[in-house]
């Protein structure tokens, strides 16, 4: 049992993550700011089923604070739905920043985008800087779209080798990102 949350708030600052796992008595927490050195608490219990009940508990805590389910990185094994969302996001951020209008629904985007897509931003987010260019989204969207190229061959394919996974981890979002700025 195992969950990955991120909270995103690009206006006050705020990305971070918080995940969680069992095994056994155990339960394992972790968290910190995207892309940074993490905290990990792990809290031995009486058994496995206290393990869970805390675990379900903190999970609860944090959606009431706002977390949403995420994932650490971004690869082939991803649900589509995700990664195709995440480019829909990156097409509306893309008028916004063609236009250099950074207002509220831009900021609204960029917080669900980066909920989709954990990246890296630095200690101080300045919303206005995530994306600078429309170059900058157009390079995220190739990562992203690199990850359904060979979407129809995988359906087809029971299990595909290891080799031919891809994966767009948040170092290459990252370094991305940086290499804009």
């Amino acid at each position: 049992m195992e969950t990955y949350l991120v909270f995103v708030d690009a206006v006050n600052n705020s990305n971070k993550f918080w995940s969680a796992k069992v095994e056994g008595n155990n339960l394992t927490v972790e968290w910190g700011r995207v892309g940074y050195k993490s905290q990990t608490k792990v809290h031995s219990l009486g058994s496995h089923q206290q393990a869970v009940v805390k675990y379900q508990n903190l999970v609860a805590e944090k959606h009431m604070k706002g977390y949403r389910r995420s994932q650490s990185q971004i690869d082939s094994s991803c649900e589509s739905y995700e990664i195709r969302r995440a480019i829909e996001l990156l097409d509306f951020l893309r008028r916004y920043v063609e236009q250099r209008n950074f207002n509220d629904s831009y900021i609204d985007l960029l917080n669900q985008y980066l909920k989709i897509v954990p990246t890296p931003l630095g200690m101080k987010i300045d919303p206005c800087r995530v994306y600078r260019t429309v170059e900058d989204v157009d390079h995220q969207r190739e990562l992203l779209n690199s990850l359904l190229v060979n979407e129809s061959v995988a359906v087809q394919t029971i299990e595909p080798p290891k080799s031919e996974s891809k994966t767009v981890s948040l170092k290459a979002i990252s370094k991305s990102f940086w290499r804009h700025l």
